[in-house]
């Protein structure tokens, strides 16, 4: 079941919380197409600014977003001019009142949305997907993390037919529920058409009974909010 399903939804209610954190009632629907809306939006638009995660939380009248992104001065801007900017468009959008909190990703070598989304740019970029791959393993390995594991898989290098490769080191041990494991994947648009890029990261294990947080993340935008111990 480990190698077959995402390992984040796997951790689910388990050592992983949940991206949308609010109550829906009878319109559950209508609150989770807007959620995608947003994220769609976002996406868009802060396309350059290292966006990894975007967590919706909801109150009756109140919207709150969490941007995790690598480049927060990007976001803000100028004395919080692009921030307010952004909030006006997200109150157009959703038609309530925004808040929005801007969360740093110290270390983006260790995130595997800005390690996946850095292979796909280098790749558009014509660079050899092995140097870029093979990159993005020393420099996370170097910043610590237990295990990595890329799988790049399309018409690789011009090939006529499409193949994948992959490259891993360290351990990822999908099937241990207790196994902290990062996962996401992006796209390459080439003149051969896509290359999709699938990153995996362990970060360790987590033991007793840890406070549920979106994806791994503490509420101030660390990596141990709410866990009682990990593995050395």
């Amino acid at each position: 079941m480990g190698q077959k399903t995402n390992p984040i939804g796997l951790r689910l209610g388990i050592i992983k919380g949940w991206d949308s954190n609010w109550y829906g009632g009878r319109n559950f629907e209508d609150k989770l197409v807007e959620d995608k809306k947003i994220r769609q939006y976002l996406h868009a638009r802060l396309s350059k600014a290292s966006v990894s995660k975007i967590i919706i939380e909801r109150t009756l009248k109140l919207v709150t977003v969490t941007i995790h992104t690598g480049r927060p001065g990007m976001i803000i801007g100028k004395g919080g001019q692009e921030v307010d900017k952004l909030k006006e468009e997200l109150k157009k959008l959703t038609k309530k009142e925004v808040q929005i909190n801007i969360s740093e990703i110290k270390r983006p070598e260790l995130d595997t949305r800005l390690v996946a989304n850095s292979i796909a740019k280098q790749i558009e970029g014509r660079i050899s997907f092995r140097r870029a791959a093979k990159t993005a393993v020393a420099s996370t390995m170097r910043m610590g993390a237990e295990g990595i594991k890329i799988l790049i898989a399309g018409r690789l290098g011009g090939a006529e037919m499409a193949r994948n490769e992959m490259y891993k080191e360290g351990r990822i041990p999908l099937h241990t529920l207790r196994a902290d494991i990062d996962y996401a994947r992006d796209e390459a648009h080439t003149t051969y058409g896509r290359i999709g890029v699938k990153v995996w990261i362990c970060h360790g294990e987590i033991y007793g009974k840890p406070e549920l947080v979106p994806t791994g993340e503490s509420k101030k935008g660390g990596r141990k909010g709410g866990r009682k111990g990990r593995k050395k």
